[in-house]
């Protein structure tokens, strides 16, 4: 157990396990109820870290939930379509119901004001009008005062005082207040009650001398906010902050709301915050909220004055609101069937790459449609199967590989490794194979008395087949120098050659060929015999002078009765003979210049002194550097025979 926590433990970050030594730090002071600061403090700070645990949970938690393409889609699509249209919806029922809500408030308080201003025209009337009957003014004020509050007190003072009704025991307010009208508060006993009232002072210009000041007080009760607007629903003042305000209810206390017409005809409730001063000053001020609670249809009937009006506009509004919702419901399925066809053909592409990972180019995803993700199946179906194709070619290539590693093995052992020993000539040979396995030959064989016979030839062709030519070179020349035993006179380089010819055209296609030349040295003589079979000539430099030993014959293995000539050079003292294939004279430069016969003799001439080691290595990467690349255009043979 506790090794499996400790590797818990140990994959949790920093902020993870600092939240959980400061929740074990919490829970321990809350239980023990030490240091309730501390407590406090330690809390806090676990709190926030526990924040950001959980953002990063949930991070990862989506990270892991949209890994897969389809869900990333969806995701996607949520929050580009989905969301954009649901904050779109919820602003405009918001609007809405703001909207609907202010109409509401609206047109109560437009109607409360018109009464309120009628309130205060007729006490304005009342003030102003001279009467010698001030009780038949009074009344005729009252009639029409009732219309608008079927109940209100009236305190006219002057000449004689006029109340109404008569048992009425109100009181003019303090002389603070000069004319005014409106909303008013009223202590009365522990709470405050709401009236509506106009109050015409004494201190009037225009008041006569019946009537000095006139008050009217009319109690704002529920069945008169009602009334207010006529089917509308109910209607309310709230107290902002104190609980004290007290509005009469009317005598048949109920909800007013209109019954829903349909479904979407929602109740929603209006807010309109005012200021009321109070009946002690006008100073003083209290807070209170006007609310009214009513249905859509309710507004829209009293705005359109008619309530067909008001539920074609509720029902075309539901229509366009249905339409919409279907419209999203099909841009829904469509987008969920374009994501389902994007993710089922990335899926499918990904089930072929888990096959190819495991080595299985056989497999083929299924393709459907012509669209561009059926392209993109076709053009990976395609690539598996070329992939397979590649494979098998490279297998079959590590295959040859393997094979002309085994050629260039065999064909180094062909090679010599061992110069005859004579005493006046020096011999050394090299072949710089273009590939794994070279078309040129080269030998050096031992002959009786000291003598010996050397052998340079170019196989038409590279590769396999020119490696395999230049074997049955080898053999044959060396079959020949070892099965003469004198039986002919001496060895005649002619007829060896004219031999290997015959052979070579009885046994290889017309195609095959090669170039050849052959000398066989004398060492008691100091001469070399030699035929040369259409060979590059070899170079003959003497005291700084440079000939070339012409040919004697055409190529072997291309023309059955071919003849051959031999010619005999003796060599002098410090005589240093040359032999080479095209590969030494023919690379080309980055112009097409190639590197030719001039260049390979100046070279000879200046280092004819040097080693023979020394001239070959000279020889060659004066090659490489005319070429300036760094693989070889053609095998590279040279032999210097040198005279000691």
């Amino acid at each position: 157990m506790w090794k499996g926590f400790g590797g818990s433990w140990r994959r949790f970050g920093l902020i993870e396990k600092a939240f959980l030594v400061l929740l074990t730090v919490w829970l321990a002071l809350y239980f023990s109820g030490i240091s309730s600061l501390t407590q406090s403090l330690v809390g806090l700070v676990a709190f926030f870290l526990g924040l950001a645990v959980s953002f990063r949970v949930a991070r990862r938690g989506m990270r892991k939930a949209i890994w897969r393409l389809r869900n990333r889609l969806i995701a996607a699509y949520l929050f580009i379509a989905v969301v954009p249209i649901v904050l779109i919806l919820t602003l405009v029922g918001f609007a809405g119901w703001a909207v609907i809500g202010q109409m509401a408030v609206y047109l109560v308080n437009t109607e409360l004001n018109h009464r309120e201003q009628a309130l205060l025209n007729q006490a304005q009337a009342q003030a102003s009008l001279p009467s010698r009957d001030p009780s038949t003014s009074m009344n005729r004020m009252a009639f029409l005062t009732r219309r608008a509050f079927p109940n209100f007190e009236m305190l006219a003072t002057g000449e004689h005082e006029l109340r109404v009704p008569a048992e009425t025991t109100l009181n003019h307010p303090s002389s603070e207040w000069k004319q005014a009208s409106g909303l008013i508060l009223k202590q009365e006993g522990k709470s405050q009650r709401l009236y509506a009232w106009a109050h015409v002072p004494t201190n009037s210009e225009h008041v006569p001398p019946s009537v000095e000041e006139v008050t009217v007080l009319a109690p704002i009760t529920q069945d008169l906010l009602s009334t207010l607007v006529s089917g509308l629903g109910d209607v309310n003042y709230v107290p902002l902050h104190e609980s004290s305000l007290v509005v009469v209810p009317g005598h048949a206390h109920k909800s007013h709301i209109p019954a829903a017409r349909n479904s979407l005809d929602f109740p929603l409730t209006g807010f309109y915050p005012i200021e009321i001063s109070t009946w002690e000053s006008p100073n003083t001020k209290r807070q209170l909220v006007l609310t009214v609670s009513t249905r859509i249809s309710a507004v829209l009937g009293t705005v359109f004055q008619k309530v067909d009006w008001a539920e074609m506009a509720l029902t075309g509004f539901i229509v366009v609101g249905v339409l919409f919702f279907i419209v999203e419901m099909a841009s829904l399925v469509a987008g969920v069937q374009l994501s389902r066809t994007i993710t089922g053909a990335v899926h499918e592409i990904y089930e072929g790459t888990q096959h190819v990972k495991e080595g299985d180019f056989s497999y083929r995803i299924p393709v459907k449609g012509n669209d561009q993700l059926a392209e993109l199946g076709n053009s990976f179906n395609t690539m598996t199967e070329n992939l397979g194709r590649l494979i098998i070619v490279a297998k079959e290539k590590e295959r040859l590989e393997s094979e002309l590693a085994i050629a260039r093995e065999v064909q180094n052992q062909l090679f010599p490794k061992d110069v005859p020993f004579t005493k006046t000539l020096e011999l050394k040979g090299v072949c710089h194979p273009a590939r794994m396995v070279s078309g040129d030959y080269y030998d050096f064989m031992a002959l009786p008395n000291d003598s010996l016979a050397f052998a340079i030839g170019d196989v038409a062709g590279k590769g396999i087949s020119a490696a395999l030519l230049m074997a049955t070179i080898q053999s044959t020349m060396r079959t020949q120098l070892s099965g003469s035993n004198g039986s002919w006179q001496p060895h005649s380089t002619a007829y060896m050659v004219a031999n290997l010819n015959r052979l070579l055209y009885a046994t290889t296609a017309p195609e095959k060929y090669a170039t050849f030349y052959f000398a066989m040295y004398n060492e008691a003589l100091h001469t070399l015999t030699y035929t040369n079979a259409g060979h590059l000539s070899p170079m003959l430099v003497r005291d700084g002078n440079l000939s070339l030993l012409e040919p004697t014959g055409t190529v072997v293995g291309a023309f059955a009765s071919a003849t051959y000539e031999e010619k005999t050079v003796s060599l002098e003292h410090g005589d240093m003979l040359v032999a080479y294939t095209d590969g030494i004279v023919e690379p080309e430069n980055a112009y097409g210049e190639m590197f030719g016969e001039e260049r390979l003799q100046e070279l000879l001439v200046k280092y004819a002194r040097t080693d023979s080691s020394e001239i070959i290595a000279r020889a060659m990467e004066a090659v490489v550097q005319w070429t300036g690349e760094g693989e070889l255009q053609d095998d590279m043979t040279m032999v210097v025979a040198r005279r000691i």
